[in-house]
């Protein structure tokens, strides 16, 4: 999978991409703690909180570039409410849609006055009170498409923090998840480790232990590992369910959002960090009212019209959903994710081929075993014919002759008379085997008589021959230039011999 195609407009980014994301949504706001481990894992360090979907709603103004209306909903806790299973007690965590998960924040005297300190910052700062004013406001401006620094504005009020989720910066993009399909009855719940595949693979059993006592070590419970997934940044994907037997002897798996609940509590969460954990999301697929309320609201930051546009140009809008993408940082993540997806198909895709390679040696050696059982089931064939035939002629010896058998053998008569004729099917088989005979004695003698030459060999005996050629030619010309100037060398000597006889004489 390609990086996402990155579309600019109005400042803003758009980008189309889809991120087989099997960890609820990617873009929603988590919580991450990296913690130490109960079994040969190192020591907890934090890592703090991140949220693309924040909690505010900015109602905007004109300056330059629109603020927009953006909205946040926050998903970091459980869907459902906590009915309590097994040893998990009586406690119950009940999620309204009006409460928590989709409510509408209203807009509070505070927020009010950062906007009205922002807009002061970005067109208006009064800290100098001269024309550097003016440059003071571009720079407040430029820290604010970037999406970090402080905006002074005023003596007696602090700055404004620029922030990357700020409805001016430019660093923005939409992308798509995958929506997840799971149900809650199937009790999937998603925990992250800050550790390898590697070692996840080689102490599964001790952490498969380690999670059956953080549960209550109720032998009711059982702890079953679903899948296992390496994650950039050297982290590991465990999905997980907890099967409940009852006394009656059926068992039922306990739904993801009451054991996600249960994962939250403070002290469960705090040993979920000690093993290493740190994420923990149940992954249920969301019902068409949450989705609906998720797409109504753009993100905080998000230009609504940005948004809109996503919604249009989802390619599966049943199962893909916009999420935006702040900063290059989200945008890197998305990236190490599409990665780490492609080296995951392309390892499936090498196995799936040397399965197919498997596959077609043992097709080879399967046709053959039966060209084999065929020549065998023939060589049967004729021998239990041939048995056949002798044990009815010694079940018919002593017994006449019968009107069929007669009948049979006139008929047998017949056609041998007819393919011995030497006009009839024998001559014309004779032909045709003598025929065959020459154009095989033929072919094989044409064969043997037959040379080929592959094409690339030809081509460099024909520059060879061709070098050689040049070379003699050269030779040749060498040896004429000799001649000539041996000639004059002879015509010379010829020339001085008799001037010397005369002055020796």
């Amino acid at each position: 999978m390609s990086p996402c195609p990155l579309e600019m407009e109005g400042g803003h980014a758009a980008a189309s991409c889809k991120e087989q994301s099997n960890s609820a949504f990617g873009g929603f706001g988590t919580t991450t703690t990296t913690a130490g481990s109960a079994f040969s894992f190192s020591a907890p360090t934090n890592t703090g909180t991140s949220g693309l979907f924040g909690a505010t709603q900015n109602k905007g103004f004109g300056f330059g570039t629109s603020f927009g209306t953006g909205t946040g909903t926050g998903l970091g806790t459980g869907l459902g409410t906590g009915l309590g299973f097994g040893s998990f007690g009586t406690q119950q965590q009940q999620t309204t849609l009006g409460s928590s998960l989709f409510s509408q924040p209203t807009q509070t005297p505070a927020q009010s006055n950062q906007l009205i300190n922002t807009a002061s910052a970005l067109s208006a700062p009064t800290l100098l009170g001269d024309e550097r004013d003016a440059l003071l406001a571009k720079w407040n401006q430029l820290q604010a498409f970037w999406g970090t620094g402080k905006g002074y504005f005023n003596n007696n009020i602090a700055p404004v923090e620029f922030t990357q989720e700020n409805p001016f910066c430019r660093f923005k993009a939409v992308g798509y998840s995958l929506m997840p399909n799971n149900k809650d009855e199937d009790g999937l719940v998603v925990l992250v480790f800050n550790r390898k595949e590697i070692d996840i693979r080689s102490q599964q059993q001790q952490l498969v232990e380690s999670l059956h006592k953080i549960l209550g070590g109720n032998q009711t419970l059982t702890v079953n590992v679903e899948g296992v997934r390496t994650m950039p940044d050297d982290q590991t994907e465990v999905i997980i369910y907890v099967v409940e037997r009852s006394p009656n002897g059926t068992s039922r798996r306990v739904p993801a959002t009451t054991l996600h609940a249960h994962f939250e509590q403070a002290n469960i969460k705090t040993s979920l960090q000690q093993l290493g954990v740190t994420l923990s999301m149940a992954r249920t697929e969301l019902s068409p009212a949450q989705v609906k309320q998720l797409l109504q609201n753009p993100p905080a930051g998000v230009d609504p019209i940005i948004w809109e546009q996503a919604k249009v140009d989802n390619p599966d809008p049943d199962k893909l959903i916009p999420v935006p993408m702040v900063g290059f940082k989200e945008l890197l993540r998305r990236l190490k994710v599409q990665d780490q997806m492609t080296k995951q198909h392309q390892t499936r895709l090498d196995i799936i081929s040397e399965d197919i390679s498997e596959l077609q040696k043992n097709q080879t050696t399967t046709m053959a075993k039966i060209a084999q059982y065929k020549r065998k089931l023939m060589k049967l064939s004729h021998r239990t014919l041939q048995v056949l035939i002798k044990q009815e002629i010694q079940r018919k010896s002593g017994y006449a002759i019968q009107a069929d058998e007669e009948q049979l053998r006139v008929q047998l008569d017949t056609i041998q008379c007819e393919l011995n004729a030497p006009t009839q099917f024998k001559g014309r088989l004779n032909e045709l085997m003598s025929q065959i005979r020459m154009q095989n004695h033929f072919g094989a003698v044409r064969a043997e008589e037959r040379y080929y030459i592959d094409a690339d060999l030809l081509r460099e005996i024909k520059q060879h021959l061709k070098q050689q050629q040049e070379g003699l030619s050269h030779l040749i010309s060498i040896i004429k230039d000799d001649l000539e100037d041996i000639k004059l060398i002879e015509h010379g000597l010829n020339e001085s011999i008799p001037i010397r006889g005369g002055i020796f004489s």
